[in-house]
């Protein structure tokens, strides 16, 4: 089975993590892992397979993160998964929306660590590919360190490759899915304790973390990070990575302006396949944070990328405000 490195890793995120965001942020890092959104079981039985897991070979490494609670339809689906070339399965255990909660996966499964190893082992039956777990702290009152080092000691004996831990527990009832990655307090030492409580487990942080300066320190004592509103808010920080992370110390032509320019390409591509601008430049809106003008040229792509008749002309109308 072929090892990853999760040293930074890019979150999976709901609506924000699609495959024009994740070419756009291959630009910025080569060496990051980068996950899709959730995809759900159902969605890949009874959906368009095609459009559900098209991604462009550029985006490797990247997983695929998966949300469901049936063994067999998650072995499937994982199956399906590998097939099409991802380069990890993770399983959700850590989103809190209503949707995940009314089918009982999500960070519901949490209450439910017996049934998860049962799901992560017939997934590794499927697959020769790492399977992982992104879960919460706890959820409820169900929020001790025994029940939380519980979980991870069963689904380490099933075979789980690695944990992507949110420092926050989940709210199931009260609390909305933004709420629940802001309100719950972060608790950043009872990850580090199940890192020490499990030495030969991957053991990867998430959750609040903003800048890189704050990530390589936690790598101290840690496997690895993941980040996603602060990456997606402020994109640009993701040209760090390759070298603070991975020792690249390649000179290359990353400033905001020629990233924006690269991205062309790929636009002028998509566009030709019917694709609307604004589902790509909405994207990057953040690439320019902190630039003068970069509020003229969020406003003008606001305004224009979602008309009908937004092309090429228009992307490069508002990277001129830029020059």
């Amino acid at each position: 089975m072929k090892k990853l490195d999760r040293t930074f890793c890019i979150a999976p995120m709901m609506n924000w993590s699609d495959r024009h965001c994740r070419y756009f942020w291959r630009l910025l890092t080569k060496k990051a892992l980068v996950y899709t959104e959730m995809i759900t079981t159902g969605a890949l039985r009874f959906g368009n397979i095609t459009d559900l897991l098209k991604y462009d070979s550029f985006e490797h490494p990247i997983g695929i993160q998966l949300g469901g609670n049936d063994p067999s339809e998650l072995a499937f689906c994982a199956a399906l998964c590998e097939k099409y070339g991802f380069d990890e399965i993770n399983l959700n255990v850590g989103c809190p929306s209503e949707r995940v909660k009314s089918g009982c996966f999500g960070a519901s499964l949490m209450n439910e660590p017996l049934l998860v190893s049962d799901c992560i082992k017939a997934i590794k039956d499927e697959v020769n590919v790492p399977v992982t777990i992104k879960c919460r702290i706890g959820i409820d009152n169900n929020d001790s360190y025994s029940a939380l080092a519980d979980f991870i000691g069963i689904n380490d004996n099933a075979g789980c490759d690695a944990f992507i831990i949110h420092a926050r527990k989940a709210w199931l009832k009260g609390l909305s899915p933004k709420q629940n990655r802001e309100i719950p307090p972060l608790n950043y030492p009872r990850v580090l304790n199940i890192k020490k409580d499990f030495p030969q487990q991957e053991i990867i942080l998430n959750g609040g973390l903003k800048s890189i300066s704050e990530c390589k320190e936690y790598l101290n004592n840690i496997d690895g990070v993941m980040l996603g509103r602060e990456v997606y808010q402020n994109p640009y920080m993701l040209s760090m990575v390759d070298k603070y992370f991975y020792g690249d110390n390649k000179k290359n032509n990353l400033s905001p302006i020629n990233i924006a320019y690269e991205f062309s390409n790929y636009i002028e591509k998509q566009l030709s396949m019917g694709v609307k601008l604004n589902s790509m430049t909405r994207h990057i809106l953040g690439l320019f944070k902190g630039s003068p003008n970069s509020k003229k040229f969020r406003r003008f792509l606001s305004e224009n990328a979602h008309k009908n008749d937004a092309d090429i002309t228009t992307y490069h109308n508002a990277l001129n405000i830029m020059n």
